[in-house]
């Protein structure tokens, strides 16, 4: 048996053409997942049933928290537990401690982002809830203002104009930090393609990872609520998902004759971003997704048993495929 590379070099060279056109197959395939919802959501001739959106929302809640588990921690705990690593870094938990860091550190930043916002809407007299729903993210849950009877016509407006802009700039921040975890583990996804030695297993594991990541990410931006002049910012965020893993893919290849997954600094660096994103997307998806869908949800609360069954096993659906992925990559 052959000594682990724990140092630079070592990337495969094999299937270089399938390789190179993998960057294409992967950009058309995340570029699906993640524009479907958002265009679908604002097309006026292609008329897509609500139910058809609200499987990909409970859909993709499943595909982020398995995404979490299985694809982040997971590799987390095996990157930073490589025998190219000094003995310190077995001494301590160090995954879990820095997935929990990023938790907290996310949770901390909307405690403050919150009360910030509330005493703003206070001052120009706006009501809210704290448990407003229906954008699927505690973040992007805008609180829903209702004014004082006293305000004059002029007051409403402009007391709505910074409601406005504050709700959005709260949606906005809650989809990037759950886009900000996916977009660091998309990277070393295509990183890792571009070297691995098993190319073609995990060449098309990742067209479906890719592909059901993509809808989880895609349904989230599709149910921003925000004014006309942020409405470029669903499209972006989707841009930004179909392009990352191709760009991971695409600097691999250049650098395949230096970059070895398993050598000592690729192996420290992958696996403190997978426990980070990991923390981040944990968060997201027990505390902002499945809480706020299906517990502080108004209209999930009134709704029957058979809603609610089909919610869940939509959710359950999405976790368990892409927990199977984990088999694989």
């Amino acid at each position: 048996m052959s000594s682990t590379n724990c140092g630079n070099g070592g990337g495969a060279d094999t299937y270089t053409g399938l390789r190179i056109a993998s960057v294409f197959v992967i950009l058309v395939t995340s570029g699906c997942g993640a524009f479907f919802p958002v265009l679908a959501k604002r097309s006026k001739w292609l008329k897509v049933p609500a139910g058809v959106f609200n499987f990909a929302k409970y859909f993709g809640s499943g595909v982020i928290i398995a995404t979490a588990f299985i694809h982040l921690l997971a590799s987390a705990i095996s990157e930073l537990g490589s025998t190219c690593l000094s003995p310190a870094w077995q001494i301590y938990p160090y995954p879990l401690a820095l997935a929990m860091l990023s938790l907290f550190s996310i949770f901390i930043i909307e405690i403050i982002a919150f009360r910030v916002g509330s005493a703003k809407l206070a001052a120009l007299g706006i009501k809210h809830d704290p448990h407003g729903h229906g954008l699927g993210s505690h973040a992007a849950h805008g609180p829903e203002g209702v004014s004082e009877d006293e305000k004059t016509t002029s007051d409403l407006e402009a007391s709505q104009s910074h409601f406005d802009d504050d709700s959005a700039l709260a949606q906005i921040i809650g989809v990037f930090i759950l886009e900000f975890g996916v977009l660091l583990h998309s990277l070393l996804i295509g990183l890792t393609l571009a070297v691995n030695p098993d190319f073609k297993v995990l060449f098309v594991v990742i067209i479906f990872h890719q592909t059901f990541e993509g809808m989880g990410i895609g349904s989230r931006l599709a149910f921003m609520r925000l004014p006309p002049k942020y409405s470029f910012i669903p499209i972006c965020g989707a841009l930004l998902y179909t392009i990352t893993t191709p760009v991971g893919i695409a600097v691999g290849l250049g650098i395949r004759n230096t970059y070895n997954p398993g050598s000592t600094t690729a192996s420290i660096v992958s696996g403190v971003m997978d426990s980070l994103s990991g923390g981040i997307l944990l968060y997201t998806g027990l505390v902002e997704l499945m809480a706020h869908e299906f517990l502080f949800n108004k209209e999930m609360n009134k709704a029957s048993v058979g809603k609610l069954a089909y919610a869940l096993c939509c959710m359950l659906l999405g976790t368990g495929i892409m927990a199977l992925l984990g088999r694989w990559a």
